[in-house]
């Protein structure tokens, strides 16, 4: 019944699509985070850089932004990202724009979080000579993290998927392997099933454990 998929490297086109779903989820977390502390710091500059490159970079298409890494950086200012090879320069360069388009969501979902924060714990730390940085990075920070386990688990999922736009690009994920298997092959329906339930084993049970993590480390007021 499956016969269609000899000759093709599923599995490894399924692990590619991990390691820009991990890479890239890690870099998001990290200048999400600094994002989301630049959107609500006291310095004027910051807020202003932290806003305008959220609202800007969330309403600019996703495959815009990959193939200005490809096109733009690669291409126009010769940006190879350490490597030779065209392959693993393309995997790298696709892990910069998603991290840069999903550290976006990462920043508003984590300035959720510290929103929910009662004021009275930042004064507090003020209070008793903690600076900003200290602030957020010992008192609400982590109180915000617990708080938004659930809509970061979104994001997640959400990234995992839009890692199919890497294709745009020639990186051989899982979407380049199924659009090459569906010219070569007449199984178009059979090939859609094993490709769409592939990222059903990828995202449903990274939804369901971060679900049941949230709840479990929800800061109960």
């Amino acid at each position: 019944m499956f016969d269609f998929l000899e000759g093709y490297d599923v599995l490894g086109a399924f692990w590619t699509t991990v390691q820009l779903t991990v890479l890239s989820g890690v870099g998001s977390l990290v200048w999400g985070t600094l994002l989301a502390g630049m959107r609500v710091s006291p310095v004027p500059l910051m807020r202003g850089f932290g806003t305008a490159y959220v609202n800007i970079v969330r309403n600019i298409p996703l495959t815009i932004i990959i193939l200005f890494t490809s096109l733009g950086l690669a291409d126009i200012f010769g940006v190879t990202m350490g490597a030779e090879d065209f392959k693993i320069q393309g995997f790298r360069l696709a892990v910069l724009g998603l991290i840069a388009y999903t550290a976006a969501f990462v920043c508003e979902a984590i300035r959720s979080g510290i929103n929910t924060v009662p004021l009275g714990q930042a004064e507090a730390a003020r209070a008793i000579g903690l600076s900003f940085s200290q602030t957020l990075r010992l008192i609400v920070l982590p109180q915000a993290f617990r708080a938004v386990i659930s809509p970061l688990a979104n994001v997640l999922i959400a990234l995992t998927k839009n890692t199919t736009v890497a294709a745009a690009i020639g990186v051989a994920e899982a979407a380049t392997l199924m659009k090459t298997m569906i010219e070569n092959e007449a199984q178009t329906l059979a090939i859609g099933v094993v490709f769409a339930l592939g990222f059903v084993v990828l995202t449903l049970p990274t939804g369901l454990l971060l679900g049941w993590l949230g709840k479990r480390l929800a800061v109960k007021r």
